[in-house]
């Protein structure tokens, strides 16, 4: 069992009926578990070069800026529409009934910098296949994908297959 496992709490039917929510606010509540999470995912990259970290919204903000901070890289906030105070781009995505959107401000990437995308979980993979278009219409160039968690028979990875996606953690 992976150290950081322990600290992942299960919250039954959350958002709706049927699904089982798995939750890092225990996670970040733990100080040793914060730092146990942070240099797992850290160890994930590895020594790759990364200018800039996304940090998808919002639970990507908490470890994206630790990671960030790390690698002496730029963070990258992106957010639901309407929410960041600059132009932005945007890019949709389907949801089970209907869409969603995700923006990123005009001027977070220059060409040809190297970025890494963290957000919490990887589950249908949507959310993060939107970021990755964001970042390649800006001329960035997508070194991993990574996840505190996975939820494999969720088939996200299939919506990522042109890139390197790393977990902590799968389910």
């Amino acid at each position: 069992m992976n150290e950081i496992e322990q600290y992942i709490r299960d919250v039954q039917d959350f958002p709706k009926e049927g699904v089982l929510f798995k939750d890092i606010a225990t996670l970040l509540q733990n100080p040793k578990a914060m730092q146990l999470c942070k240099n797992q995912l850290i160890d994930l990259v590895g020594d790759q070069k990364i200018d800039k970290v996304i940090g998808i919204e919002s639970r990507g903000f908490f470890f994206g800026t630790l990671l960030a901070a790390h690698f002496k890289a730029g963070f990258i906030p992106v957010r639901k529409p309407g929410k960041l105070p600059y132009k932005t781009i945007s890019e949709s995505y389907d949801l089970e009934y209907g869409t969603d959107a995700v923006e990123m401000h005009i001027d977070a990437i220059k060409k040809g910098e190297r970025v890494l995308i963290h957000d919490d979980v990887l589950a249908t993979g949507g959310t993060a296949n939107a970021v990755c278009k964001l970042v390649e219409r800006l001329g960035g160039e997508i070194v991993q994908c990574n996840f505190i968690i996975q939820l494999d028979f969720l088939n996200g990875k299939e919506k990522l297959k042109n890139y390197t996606i790393t977990s902590a953690l799968q389910y």
